[in-house]
């Protein structure tokens, strides 16, 4: 019968490992109405498959498919960005005007709330880039999502102008920028996973 032809069909697109083929069976179950709250599969990266949850609704008022998580769903709300720099240069009195501006762009970059992020800056280190002691600066850039090419080469311009009128150039200046598990972030004695 109809849940046998979605079943059968479901387990060859897997074994098939054919997205088009997963969200084929999807819309086909969804509008023969055999399953409430099919899945659809969206690959992403080159490096990793992600998966995304679609809510079939069966209500004609409603939407067809609702995103799931929705935006307001705990593990998608605002983390933990934060930004560790290190640089050779004394920023001397600006240093905490330095430390505001990065915020705000972090802030702007990653649309996570300026509430959550936190800066860390560190000068007067000694530390060489390219056998040069010359200025440079090195950070390490954490997120709870919102790592991305976009964001991440606003923030990279954004601390290189803020070093900049200090002698670092924006080719001695390295930024690593990590997507972080929400189990991996620690805050108010406990983790944002819970």
């Amino acid at each position: 019968g109809g849940s046998a032809f979605h079943i059968r069909h479901i387990l060859l697109a897997i074994k098939m490992r054919s997205v088009a083929s997963l969200l084929l069976v999807a819309v086909i179950a969804a509008l023969l109405g055999l399953v409430q709250g099919a899945p659809a599969f969206i690959s992403s990266t080159r490096s990793s498959t992600k998966v995304a949850h679609v809510k079939m609704s069966s209500d004609p008022n409603k939407p067809c498919c609702q995103q799931w998580p929705p935006t307001d769903h705990p593990s998608v709300l605002p983390g933990d960005p934060s930004l560790i720099l290190t640089t050779n240069v004394d920023l001397g009195d600006k240093k905490m005007d330095i430390m505001k501006a990065c915020s705000k762009a972090i802030s702007a970059a990653t649309g996570k709330p300026e509430s959550y992020i936190a800066v860390c800056i560190n000068d007067n280190a000694s530390m060489i880039f390219g056998g040069s002691d010359a200025p440079l600066a090195l950070g390490c850039m954490y997120s709870i999502g919102a790592i991305a090419m976009e964001s991440n080469g606003q923030v990279q311009a954004s601390v290189t102008e803020q070093l900049a009128p200090f002698g670092v150039t924006g080719d001695r200046i390295y930024i690593n920028f990590f997507d972080v598990p929400r189990a991996n972030v620690g805050w108010n004695g406990a983790t944002f996973a819970g």
